[in-house]
């Protein structure tokens, strides 16, 4: 019982499925809604960059430009890459001195989005100016609101909201166009290695840089300084004679004394 009836119920939800999936085909067959997008010429803006690497940190680099001014560059990601001599680069490959060159190509392309609405059916209410009710081929009713000077084709004529009576067959037409501007931007990279430093030229002799530690000067005690050659022996001599007078002298004084 419980299953016959769990049957049923599924049933009448397909079927009510069914019955809204046909008026929306068939709504959408009676409001019809087309979209078209024409480009206009577009301009097209080449910008170039140049500088040159003046400090490199990880994903941190500071650029000179030509102007003189500096700019820093935080966080460059990993995948970003700058053509140098044909290889592509990436931030960690890039060195001081380095020339780079950014070259941006701005595209500007005028666009007009075109949308057009139109719509079939009888009326079946009308509130000018503003709503319309009409009623579909399938029979359903659906209200519209009636834009700014709409005209409607009644019976190959052109009416307004407050031409419109109950039960007659019209069909309107909404055209909107919307102008939009369409901005691309590309930017490509591109840089040459620092040149290597110049070698010294041949007629210069290298020269080399010695550590000479100074030597410990040592004082050594001098001999007392011999007499000159100059020098003569008389006055030694003398003093000697001086001291054999005296001698005898005394003796012959002695003798007298114990004479007596």
């Amino acid at each position: 019982m419980n299953s016959r009836t769990a049957q049923t119920k599924w049933s009448l939800v397909l079927a009510v499925s069914v019955l809204c999936l046909a008026a929306a085909i068939s709504v959408s067959a009676q409001v019809q809604t087309t979209t078209s997008t024409a480009a206009d010429k577009a301009s097209v803006v080449t910008k170039v960059e140049k500088g040159e690497i003046v400090y490199v940190d990880g994903n941190n680099v500071v650029i000179k430009m030509e102007d003189g001014s500096l700019r820093h560059f935080a966080n460059v990601p990993d995948s970003a890459r700058i053509t140098v001599d044909g290889k592509e680069l990436g931030v960690h490959d890039v060195q001081v001195g380095m020339k780079v060159q950014k070259t941006v190509t701005t595209t500007t392309t005028p666009k007009t989005i075109t949308t057009v609405k139109s719509v079939t059916g009888k009326v079946w209410h009308v509130t000018p100016p503003s709503s319309v009710i009409l009623t579909l081929e399938d029979g359903t009713n659906q209200q519209f609101k009636i834009p700014d000077n709409q005209k409607f084709n009644v019976d190959g004529k052109m009416v307004d909201a407050f031409g419109l009576k109950k039960g007659m067959k019209i069909s309107a037409t909404k055209v909107v166009e919307e102008p939009i501007t369409v901005v691309e931007q590309r930017a490509k990279l591109a840089g040459t290695m620092p040149p290597p430093p110049p070698p010294p030229p041949a007629d210069i002799p290298v020269i080399v840089f010695v550590k000479v530690t100074p030597a410990v000067e040592t004082v050594a005690e001098t001999a007392p300084a011999a007499l000159p050659k100059t020098g003569s022996p008389l006055p030694l001599i003398g003093f000697l004679g001086v001291l054999s007078l005296a001698s005898a002298f005394g003796l012959k004084l002695v003798r007298t004394k114990l004479g007596n």
